[in-house]
């Protein structure tokens, strides 16, 4: 098995064909190239794209490979859980100022929060407020 060459919780963002290729290795948990690019819809990428892409993933730490000879098992080092966690706040500061309602009033400024959904939102903070209040008594 490689040796990861970084093993931090957040390594670099990923580039868009490297994130196709890690949903791919998030969705199957393993894989060869061959496993990866048969789950590429049409048209599907070179074999030797999605191998390039692979051992770009594993030099950035985000996968890592068992040896079965000269063929390679890959698997993802990086929950998605996570990698979608680093992501976001990397969104929310570079977009929002890492403020919620900045996000929160884009979207209804853009038109794109029904009332329902707006209606969830301010539900699902109730609770959260109310789990807090509950947690520091």
């Amino acid at each position: 098995m490689s040796t990861p060459k970084s093993t931090h919780n957040a390594p670099s963002q990923l580039t868009r064909a490297e994130e196709e290729v890690m949903q791919i290795l998030w969705f199957l948990e393993k894989g060869m190239v061959h496993d990866i690019l048969a789950k590429f819809p049409e048209p599907k990428p070179a074999y030797n794209t999605v191998s390039t892409i692979v051992r770009i993933l594993e030099q950035k730490g985000f996968v890592a490979h068992k040896a079965y000879g000269r063929t390679h098992e890959y698997f993802p080092l990086i929950s998605k859980a996570s990698y979608t966690k680093s992501s976001f706040r990397g969104f929310m500061s570079n977009y929002f100022g890492n403020s919620y309602q900045s996000l929160v009033s884009f979207f209804a400024k853009e038109g794109k929060l029904s009332m329902r959904e707006l209606e969830e939102i301010q539900k699902t903070i109730d609770e959260e407020i109310k789990k807090q209040k509950e947690g520091e008594k």
